[in-house]
């Protein structure tokens, strides 16, 4: 007989304007059977002598005199998988409870329950109700069916490690001339200890690290605005397999949507600070040096597979762009009525056209069977559009990459 499994816990962090509505919210959160919720001012260890951060000025002073509420939920029973679609509900409503009280969520982490609760901070305990755990539904919740999926792409090679690596430090050559002259996201291609490293075991662990020297863990800087350009000829030059283009045109999406993804993540934040909305300098300028390459990228249409197609009717998409290659050709793409395909496919039609009204359906249908849009379409604060933008690299590049054929493993 197997074991049951182990009990799984969600701590939740939430931000209210005064003491009161934190307790308010800290109250509503243990109504819901929550084990733990402590209330503390924010930055409590800055007021806290014998911790490191006292005195210290606070990592964020927007939220100075601002309070916290900390919450761990415990739900027992089932594997953690089992619970993803109940966890969503449970975000949304801890969400609802913020904003119900001039807050925000702040974010949340997990973990086996035991870990968590030996772990949790108890200055400010207001609530404790030992054992608890939260009441679950039964029939547990479960994903909203997927419509299937367009018709397969024609299928497109990564190329081997060492023929990639070639053919992207030839470009780097080609346009800088040595390591010196090379912004510092390319550099590290051009310098004699990588000439001489270990080989990649894989295309996708090579575009990997690429990735992540232009944008560590996706973060826009000085640093990706200044690689731009070199991405842009990876691209476009014949000599990089067409699958690992596709990978990279994948990562000039989500650079691209950098700005519009950080818009929606803190809705809540910017509303319950009063606050407008302004992308950082590093997101504006990317998206501004992806915005002018569009026209050369799509004067290649003629000459690109179908799947790049649709990445490149995206990309232009999400600079703005109103290229009628790109929305006539977006068109033709095979995308049958009531495929997933085609509702990705409405979704840039609306972008590129710059519909407005035709967002509102466009989102409804793929927040029908897309749980992450689905997730992100319930804060009230959110902008349509910049959901629409922030949505769009995920979508097409769950939809693009099953064209993607691996190289095969080394022996």
């Amino acid at each position: 007989m197997s074991a049951a499994p182990q009990a799984w816990g969600v701590q939740y962090t939430l931000v209210l304007p005064s003491e009161d509505a934190a307790r308010a919210a800290a109250a509503e959160l243990s109504g819901m059977g929550h084990r733990l919720t402590a209330v503390r001012v924010h930055d409590h260890y800055r007021f806290v002598p014998s911790s490191f951060w006292y005195g210290k000025p606070s990592m964020d002073p927007e939220l100075e005199g601002w309070w916290q509420v900390f919450s761990l939920a415990v739900h027992s029973g089932y594997e953690r998988m089992a619970l993803e679609p109940f966890f969503r509900s449970e975000r949304i409503r801890v969400a609802d409870v913020a904003r119900a009280h001039a807050g925000f969520q702040q974010g949340f982490s997990e973990g086996h329950a035991a870990t968590l609760e030996e772990a949790f901070q108890r200055d400010g305990l207001v609530h404790e109700q030992a054992g608890a755990d939260v009441t679950l539904p039964s029939p547990l919740p479960e994903d909203p069916a997927r419509p299937p999926a367009g018709p397969p792409w024609k299928c497109v090679e990564v190329g081997e490690p060492a023929m990639l690596v070639q053919a992207v430090v030839a470009v780097a050559e080609r346009m800088y001339g040595s390591s010196e002259d090379a912004p510092d996201a390319v550099g590290w291609l051009l310098d004699e200890e990588f000439a001489f490293g270990e080989p990649y075991g894989s295309a996708g662990e090579f575009l990997g690290d690429l990735a992540d020297a232009v944008a560590h863990q996706g973060t826009c800087t000085d640093t990706t605005v200044e690689a731009v350009p070199f991405l842009m000829e990876l691209v476009c030059d014949d000599s990089v397999a067409p699958g690992s283009r596709l990978v990279l045109l994948g990562n000039l999406l989500r650079l691209a949507a950098s700005g519009p993804a950080a818009e929606v993540s803190l809705a809540d934040r910017i509303t319950a600070l009063g606050d407008a909305w302004e992308e950082s300098a590093a997101e504006y300028l990317t998206r501004r040096a992806i915005g002018r390459e569009p026209p050369r990228l799509l004067s290649r249409w003629e000459d690109e597979s179908d799947a790049v197609r649709f990445a490149l009717a995206a990309l232009a998409a999400l600079c703005g762009s109103r290229d009628h290659r790109a929305r006539s050709g977006l068109a033709v793409l095979p995308a049958p009525a009531g495929s997933s395909r085609a509702d990705v496919v409405s979704l840039v039609s609306a972008l590129l056209s710059g519909d407005r009204e035709g967002l509102v359906p466009t989102l409804d249908r793929l927040a029908s069977w897309s749980p992450r849009v689905a997730e992100e379409a319930a804060g009230p604060n959110v902008d349509l559009q910049s959901l629409g933008l922030a949505s769009l690299p995920g979508l097409v590049l769950e939809d693009v990459t099953s064209g993607i054929v691996p190289e095969p493993d080394l022996p």
